[in-house]
């Protein structure tokens, strides 16, 4: 196996070492991303809760502000770790999985909120979780 060393790194250049970078750069790229609109959603809660409708007689019911502080919160781990995973730190791997996760859950609970759009940064989440999985289980052999 070859492999080459970039800023004191080494990494394999093999056609499943590329794959795997690949898969990790993408799920950084994605993570940084949903961050962002993690942090403009909660931002948007927070200073004006009225532009969401909420969906009548759901099973979850949040305050909105506080719903917008946790989304805020969230979307800054997400897109600092997403960072981290593009300047190749070995922790945000598995701190990117747990906050795909969380970012999932998270959205899961603001569905009665904005249905359409959570389902979609729901599936984001766990295409991160997959492919940060990957990238772990890669490094890992």
């Amino acid at each position: 196996m070859s492999g080459t060393s970039v800023q004191g790194r080494s990494f394999d250049d093999t056609a499943k070492g590329k794959w795997a970078y690949g898969i990790g750069l993408f799920a950084a790229t994605v993570m940084v991303t949903v961050g962002l609109f993690q942090i403009f959603e909660g931002l948007s809660a927070i200073l004006n809760d009225d532009v969401y409708a909420k969906t009548p007689n759901y099973v979850f019911h949040f305050d909105l502000t506080a719903w917008g502080w946790i989304q805020l919160l969230i979307g800054i781990l997400v897109a600092g770790t997403g960072v981290a995973l593009i300047a190749r730190q070995r922790w945000a791997l598995i701190a990117g999985v747990v906050l795909a996760m969380l970012s999932a859950l998270a959205n899961f609970m603001f569905i009665p909120y904005y249905p359409l759009w959570s389902l979609v940064i729901i599936a984001l989440d766990v295409t991160v979780a997959w492919a940060l999985a990957t990238q772990v289980s890669h490094s890992a052999v």
